[in-house]
């Protein structure tokens, strides 16, 4: 796994080994960024469900001033923290160890707005991609991102569907905070 573009571009990142995090692939990471564009730079991205951290570590290279990553995985802990050391970005990265869906609720209480919130539950977890988008809707002004399996839509209350994008087995699902409206 590397990292695609920006500061930290062809830098090769750690992995966890074994089946325990599926990271998002080059390739959906690339497009994911390339609809962001220019939103990421300067902006506060939150990476759920971190794993090793590729998703916001490509955020920070691309000039995210913060990263905020959610991990529960220990073995992922210890590899995103690896990961984040390697390239020297401790300062802009903060690591939050746990459930996801506490964690997004806390940050949203304390008053954290971040631009783009990124979300990627395991995909059999259907239920758990449901409580995260609700939290990940207290961030008012954010973009929220959701990777799933293709097959499935995950909806959230208070969250408008935008834009769905498809690759391979995976989708990306763009969501604003407003009056619902279920993917197309």
């Amino acid at each position: 796994m590397r990292i695609i573009a920006g500061e930290f571009r062809s830098r090769r990142l750690k992995t966890v080994s074994g089946r325990l995090v599926r990271p998002t692939s080059d390739r959906l990471r690339e497009t994911l960024f390339n609809v962001l564009g220019a939103g990421v730079d300067g902006a506060v991205f939150v990476d759920a469900y971190a794993g090793t951290g590729a998703v916001g570590i490509e955020a920070l290279s691309r000039g995210a001033v913060q990263a905020v990553f959610l991990e529960e995985s220990s073995a992922a802990l210890r590899v995103l923290r690896d990961n984040v050391s390697a390239l020297g970005v401790q300062g802009r990265a903060r690591i939050l160890e746990g459930a996801a869906v506490p964690a997004l609720r806390r940050l949203a209480q304390e008053g954290l707005e971040p631009a783009v919130v990124f979300l990627d539950p395991p995909y059999q977890e259907g239920r758990e991609y449901q409580t995260a988008l609700e939290a990940a809707s207290a961030f008012s002004g954010a973009l929220i991102v959701a990777e799933h399996d293709r097959r499935d839509r995950p909806e959230g209350r208070g969250l408008e569907c935008t834009r769905v994008l498809e690759q391979g087995d995976s989708s990306l699902s763009f969501y604003r905070a407003t009056i619902p409206r279920p993917c197309e």
